[in-house]
């Protein structure tokens, strides 16, 4: 027997839903409602060439009763007939308050060779972030900035990102609903 199979090693213990798993630490209830996995459809626009393209995702976001909730997003480009042609961005974060009552803070390492520190604020039921720094790998492609926005409407989770490839010029890049699952 390995060390990794022994009883010495516990069991990821994150959670997406609160009648299982640890208690939500008290400071995430701000974020409460993402709690979950989600998944949905979108359109998007690349921002260096505005050409318009359907994807797929799929996110979760869970929780371990420690003050932050991890966070994984997939997402796969669609043919026009809604089937999919290819996997495309994948990231993972963590969410967790900031240092007044209703702010924000976001980690998120993508793939594609992009880390990202975002704050941002909590409303009723939408939450704001806005990248307050960018790094990228030497073969990522250039980001200078990204704008989100997820909100509750009717029971789905809204999201939609504009991202910036030179300072402050953002633009339009994704928009999704997303659907609660189990």
């Amino acid at each position: 027997m390995t060390a990794a199979e022994g009883s010495s090693v516990p069991p990821i213990a994150d959670v997406t839903d609160l009648r299982a798993g640890p208690e939500l630490h008290p400071s995430l209830l701000a974020v409460l409602p993402l709690l979950g996995q989600w998944a949905g459809h979108g359109q998007g626009l690349r921002p260096a060439d505005s050409t318009e393209f359907s994807y797929a995702q799929r996110i979760s976001f869970a929780h371990d009763g420690r003050p932050f909730l991890s966070y994984e997003s997939h997402t796969w480009l669609l043919n026009p007939d809604g089937s999919v042609l290819r996997p495309a961005f994948r990231e993972n974060g963590f969410l967790r308050g900031g240092p007044g009552e209703d702010d924000l803070e976001l980690t998120l390492a993508t793939a594609a060779g992009i880390v990202e520190v975002f704050t941002g604020i909590a409303g009723d039921l939408r939450w704001e972030l806005a990248t307050g720094l960018v790094g990228i790998t030497p073969t990522a492609k250039r980001v200078a900035g990204e704008r989100r926005l997820y909100a509750l409407v009717d029971g789905e989770l809204a999201f939609l990102q504009e991202l910036a490839l030179e300072p402050d010029e953002y633009r339009p890049h994704l928009n999704a609903r997303l659907e609660r699952v189990p």
